[in-house]
């Protein structure tokens, strides 16, 4: 009867190699018999030889090491552990996120937007002329009232010398009227005196010849001169009245004249463009030298005092915010700073997702357009920026 003999692996291990990866790991049993009638092996070649290779040479099995299994079974459960930990970890993000102050709580809605600002596309009004002064580029920041452009203004200002002469003229033709209404004054105070004089005369003439002193020739003399007086009188005072009438011509004349002086000013004025606002310059749409007519576009001025969000909320959500909610608006640009703003618009109306969104599945998804107005005073913010605003949810309406 055959006897199998086995030997642990880490008795072997511990005096030399390991045995060859092509040999079997356990030898066949042999007898005892078979075992005695084997040469003996000299010294010399079990010095040589490693003991693992002895018992092999021998038929005799090696045990597994014990300790190698027990280490393989140990990494085994921390692996299916971190696995277990991971997929749970995955299923309740959210309420721990909440939970270490990572991420919105349950109750708030997180849109995303770009960061938008108030444009305004500055253009010469009225005039038409060639760009002389462009001092800035695009990205700069102006101040209000700063000089952003100049064109050539030299027919602008021959028009406003005309008009200062033509006003000097209407000035002077008022001058003469008012001098024709003080003589015709003159003349009238004159013709008065002159017709209280002849009617005094006819007055005595006619109680003369009722007294037999003057003939009737006389009187009726005398009641002449005072009808040509009377009428003497009357042609004057027209005089008088026209000479009124064409102060009042004169006066308006000149007061035509002195708004033809000032819209010519204006116009004069609108041969510089200034800064509405302070602002930084986002495009320069024209350059030095070139001809602009009125209204073409010089520049865009962005008022970064006061940027906003343009979001989309799902249509679920639009009853859980209202009009002027406050908001966060955090940007990836500055991590962990918080920006205050406020709804400030709600479209009325749904509408698709923007077609900037690549998913189909997202496209298709009914969204409401929101606009939220942020404080920028250190204007970090620009325009084109990507931020997310965190809303907390509120009751829909009853």
């Amino acid at each position: 009867m055959s006897r199998r003999t086995t030997v642990p692996l880490a008795d072997v291990s511990a005096h030399g190699p390991m045995h060859d990866p092509g040999e079997r790991s356990m030898a066949e049993p042999t007898s005892a018999d078979a075992i005695a009638e084997r040469p003996p092996i000299d010294g010399a070649e079990s010095r040589l030889q490693s003991r693992e290779d002895v018992f092999r040479s021998q038929g005799i099995a090696l045990a597994p090491n014990r300790h190698a299994s027990r280490k393989y079974a140990l990494l085994a459960g921390a692996v299916a552990l971190l696995a277990a930990a991971t997929l749970a970890a995955y299923q309740y993000r959210a309420p721990l996120a909440a939970w270490l102050g990572l991420g919105p709580t349950t109750n708030a809605i997180v849109v995303s937007g770009n960061i938008e600002a108030h444009e305004s596309l500055l253009s010469f009004k009225t005039v038409q002329s060639r760009i002389v002064a462009l001092p800035f580029d695009e990205g700069q920041w102006v101040k209000e009232g700063t000089v952003i452009a100049r064109v050539d203004d030299a027919d602008y200002r021959e028009q406003l010398a005309m008009s200062e002469a033509a006003l000097e003229v209407r000035r002077r033709e008022l001058a003469a009227t008012e001098q024709s209404l003080i003589a015709a004054t003159k003349t009238v105070a004159s013709d008065e005196a002159d017709l209280e004089q002849k009617r005094s005369d006819a007055q005595r003439d006619d109680t003369l010849a009722k007294q037999g002193f003057v003939s009737t020739t006389v009187r009726e003399q005398a009641a002449t001169v005072v009808r040509q007086a009377t009428a003497a009188l009357e042609r004057d005072q027209a005089l008088q009245r026209a000479a009124e009438r064409n102060i009042d011509l004169a006066r308006a004349t000149v007061q035509s004249a002195m708004e033809a002086v000032k819209l010519a000013q204006i116009v004069l004025g609108y041969t510089t463009l200034t800064s509405p606002f302070d602002g930084v310059v986002l495009v320069r749409q024209a350059e030095l030298g070139e001809a602009v007519a009125p209204g073409t576009p010089v520049v865009t001025l962005a008022d970064l005092d006061h940027v906003w969000l343009r979001a989309y909320i799902n249509e679920p959500d639009i009853g859980k915010v209202r009009h002027g909610q406050e908001a966060v608006v955090t940007t990836d640009t500055y991590p962990g700073k918080k920006y205050s703003g406020r709804i400030s618009f709600i479209a009325e109306t749904a509408e698709f997702t923007p077609k900037s969104v690549e998913t189909h599945a997202e496209r298709v998804t009914l969204v409401y357009r929101i606009r939220i107005d942020i404080d920028n005073p250190t204007h970090e913010l620009v325009p084109g920026m990507p931020a997310d605003a965190q809303l907390q949810a509120l009751a829909p309406a009853p």
